[in-house]
């Protein structure tokens, strides 16, 4: 064996000898005088743009030089790299938006005799603070990444001069593979009609920015009509993308790494450490975060700091939407101060003219436009070496806005009869003391500002570092204008005044919350010593520890969704500290408003057609509500529990605290709830010309006219795919043979789905009327998902047994029962008895119907913000 690495090894020298001589004759002429000329010779006559890399525009060949300075080694040192969209699609399904970046990568430019790799070394496994000889064996072991390529220019000492404009010209941000997963067809970039942006295109004293305009074709009509709305010729897509080459911080020390702690709110990055002791972790979790330095170390309150965090609020945004940017981003100043900082360490203005919004130097919140209504989200150029936030990028989508006004002009019917706001000569008072004038005394903006200062707010937490905290608004508190976290998201709160009429005068809480600064404490809070930052384990404990004791939690984005999750606290879009109350409550919000709906809730002139999109956030206003009572069937109680921290171990859901959710969850599906009154019907015709049906309208069956039915299985779908959860099935059938929390045995599946069949097999008025209808459909919507439990691989087998057995059951009552009198009635009766012998007849081919889809609810805020 050794002898055949000799052989081997002396194989290999021989053959790199070979090869490397004319490649070393090739660096030698490269390098000679006469190969190349001075980087001040190549670039006379260029555009010369200096700074933290030194651009050069040559506007006679459209080509970019960015100038580079090595080391003996050829080497720069490392940088971090980032690519960005400064114009976007406008497209929220397109997920291409103005404004929008990349996480930064370390990357350095190696020179490797006429060529100049960009090369990203691999920062996910790391040797630790070791010795060189001890640190090698971990860097050879894992692969980097070589990302470009270039020939060098010119030179002259330390300088080389390379050409970026390919790097530009080939699509950095991806925009092609975007269009091509989103089934937009196959586009490309088109160089013929792409160019240097060179008025874009500018070097700062920390950063080196390159924008080009890129133009994407196909050459066959896209595959998906996202492009076609947005887009003046689908055939060609022109955009601008942009490249950063960021100066990194100087590893000295004044910015320590803060270690994760899964219940304390953060975003965690993580890597691999390959030389910590035998026995220890070696994953390494931090958490991303500004850098924040006292002037006076030893300061512990009111501390004063070096250089505060400052944010700009994007001057695009139209008032009065800028001011309450402005303030729902200052709040984060009293998280800062709770944490023991001075008042301003966290500062947010308007971006001063000719800022421009893309240079690293600013945190920025802007305004972004769209085509569809969307997510707004918070990201982060973060340093992967530590975790150091170096920019904040918050989108914020316009349509929001819009979206949160028409959910408003739902709940209030606020005008008259010629058209005017019934309270338009009334003053309301706004956030802080301030008072608004008559002519902003309008409730829909006044609660559109409260929620657009509430998200400017939590889109700007998470450009902090800050998680969502979807438990906090299960936290026990009676004040509705007290916030308990802004990373929730946030349900209006709905009133209804003597008069039974909506009020939405405390829609939304003002202020940072209780949470946000126990978030902010254990993250931005410093202990120093000696002039130097430290860590400080215990205090950092203790913070969380407090928190625990006053019974505030995190939880976060995996455990509130819908589908799957367990926890009960844990939810998007709710109110309140008991779900099911909530739920009723919210409930008979919803039938007083609709009590009001007609004329009154459009401007005068608007198409009565258009009273259809303004019907569905009331129709459905009950949908989240709904979520997060289902999830205490088949729920568990838990937390993010670490040995010795004294909280509370998983705890089923008591039995009573189940059964009160489902009956209250069966009111969703009621045909009571579900069944729109005929007043309302007749005010709906179908849509004029130069209008119709979009994303927000309800699906119909019946061609151009309003369909009551589908809206009824639209809604009645939203809390059956959610009750019918695999998941949640295999649960209800584990609980039920445990204790849960009242000291009973958990519900069982069955019933649950004997409680759902009996509630949807009532009918009113002996069957004949719209309702009945209306719960025949929604009873068959009911078999289909029953019938999709019985053949879901998710679900256990024995949940699936259960629900086959329950559809069987269902078929012996109607096909030996006493057959209805009412010839709708068994008509209805007969094509469910006919649907369930067609899965019997072969359950492995039976393909159950699909959802009838609902108008998305999201946003009123985000399924992912964040990133909403």
């Amino acid at each position: 064996m050794i002898k055949t690495l000799m052989r081997l090894s002396f194989n290999l020298t021989l053959f790199v000898a070979t090869v490397a001589m004319p490649f070393c004759l090739l660096a030698q002429e490269a390098h000679s005088p006469t190969a190349l000329s001075t980087a001040k010779v190549r670039t006379d006559g260029m555009q010369r743009m200096p700074g933290f890399l030194p651009l050069d525009w040559d506007a006679k060949t459209g080509h970019i030089f960015v100038e580079l300075h090595v080391d003996a080694r050829g080497r720069t040192p490392d940088l971090l790299y980032t690519s960005s969209l400064p114009f976007g699609t406008g497209s929220n399904d397109l997920g291409l938006d103005r404004g929008k970046t990349s996480r930064g990568i370390v990357v350095r430019f190696e020179r490797v005799g006429p060529k100049v790799l960009m090369v990203e070394p691999n920062q996910a496994f790391r040797p630790g603070n070791v010795e060189p000889a001890v640190a090698l064996p971990v860097t050879q072991s894992f692969p980097s990444s070589v990302l470009a390529g270039f020939t060098v220019a010119a030179e002259e000492n330390d300088t080389i001069l390379i050409d970026a404009t390919d790097l530009l010209l080939h699509d950095p941000f991806q925009v092609a593979d975007t269009l091509t997963s989103t089934k937009q067809g196959t586009y490309k970039v088109d160089p013929t009609r792409s160019a240097i942006s060179p008025d874009d295109t500018k070097s700062f004293p920390q950063n080196a920015e390159i924008e080009a305009t890129l133009t994407f074709t196909t050459e066959v009509p896209p595959a998906g009509r996202f492009v076609r709305d947005v887009t003046p010729d689908p055939h060609a897509m022109t955009v601008h993308e942009r490249v950063s080459f960021v100066q990194l911080p100087a590893l000295d020390g004044t910015f320590v790494p803060r270690r994760f702690n899964p219940r304390a709110g953060y975003f965690d990055f993580s890597y691999r450490d390959y030389n910590v002791p035998l026995g220890d972790d070696m994953t390494q979790r931090f958490i991303e975060r500004h850098r924040l330095i006292k002037r006076d170390p030893s300061c512990t309150q009111a501390c004063v700091a070096v250089k505060p965090i400052q944010y700009y609020v994007d001057n695009g945004a139209p008032e009065p939407i800028r001011s309450a940017l402005l303030e729902g981003a200052r709040w984060w100043d009293q998280a800062f101060q709770a944490a023991g900082w001075a008042p301003g360490t966290f500062k947010v203005d308007i971006l001063p003219s000719g800022a421009d919004p893309m240079d690293v130097r600013y945190n920025i919140i802007q305004w972004v436009h769209r085509y569809t209504r969307g997510w707004s989200y918070g990201a982060t150029i973060t340093d992967p070496r530590t975790g150091e936030i170096l920019k904040g990028n918050v989108t914020l989508g316009s349509l929001r806005a819009r979206q949160d006004y028409m959910i408003a002009e739902a709940l209030l019917a606020p005008y008259d009869k010629a058209g005017n706001l019934l309270n338009e000569s009334e003053t309301i008072a706004g956030p802080e003391g301030h008072v608004s004038s008559a002519k902003d005394g309008n409730p829909m903006l006044m609660m559109v500002l409260a929620r657009i200062r509430q998200l400017a707010a939590h889109e700007t937490g998470h450009t902090l570092g800050l998680a969502h905290n979807f438990a906090a608004s299960t936290f026990p508190h009676t004040n509705p204008d007290e916030t308990i976290s802004v990373m929730d998201y946030p349900h209006p709160w709905i009133t209804l005044d003597k008069s039974g009429v909506p009020d939405l005068s405390h829609a939304y809480p003002v202020g940072i919350g209780v949470w946000d600064k126990v978030a902010i404490s254990y993250g931005y809070r410093e202990f120093d010593t000696d002039k130097k930052p430290v860590e400080d384990p215990t205090a950092l404990n203790k913070i969380l520890a407090d928190s625990d004791k006053a019974g505030l939690v995190f939880m976060t984005d995996e455990d509130a969704r819908p589908f799957s999750s367990a926890s009960p606290i844990d939810h998007l879009w709710d109110n309140g500290t008991d779900p099911v109350a909530e739920l009723n409550r919210v409930l008979d919000i919803r039938a007083a408003a609709l009590k009001r709906f007609g004329e009154n809730n459009i401007r005068l002139g608007e198409p009565m057609a258009e009273l259809a999109d303004t019907l569905v956030p009331l129709y459905l206003l009950h949908r989240y509500q709904t979520e997060a009572a289902i999830k205490l069937i088949g729920g568990v109680d838990y937390r993010y529990n670490l040995r010795g921290d004294g909280q509370s171990g998983p705890m089923i859901v008591g039995l009573k605290q189940q059964d009160a959710a489902l009956d209250a969850v069966l009111k969703t599906l009621a045909f009571e709830t579900l069944t729109l009154p005929e007043n309302i019907l007749k005010l709906l015709p179908p849509a004029p010309p130069g209008y119709g049906r979009t994303q927000e309208s309800f699906p119909a069956e019946t061609g151009l006219t309003f369909d009551p039915i589908s809206a009824a299985e639209s809604a009645a779908d939203l809390t059956y795919q959610v009750l019918f959860d695999p998941a949640r099935a295999s649960r209800l059938l584990q609980f039920h043979m445990r204790d849960t929390a009242d000291g009973s045995k958990g519900p069982s599946l069955r019933v649950m789905m004997e409680k759902v069949s009996k509630t949807t097999a009532e009918r009113p008025d002996a069957g004949h009327s719209v309702g009945s209808e209306v719960e025949r459909a929604v009873e068959f919507r009911g078999l289909e998902w029953m019938l999709g439990l019985a053949l879901n691989p998710q679900a256990s087998s024995q949940a699936r047994a259960i629900a086959r057995y329950h559809v069987e059951d269902l078929l012996k009552q109607w096909s030996g029962g006493r057959p209805p009198t009412d010839s709708a009635e068994a008509i209805h009766r007969l094509a469910m008895i006919d649907r369930i012998n067609e899965f019997n007849k072969n359950p492995d081919k039976f393909i159950p119907a699909k959802p009838m889809g609902a108008p998305p609810g999201m946003p009123i805020g985000d399924d992912g913000d964040d990133f909403e």
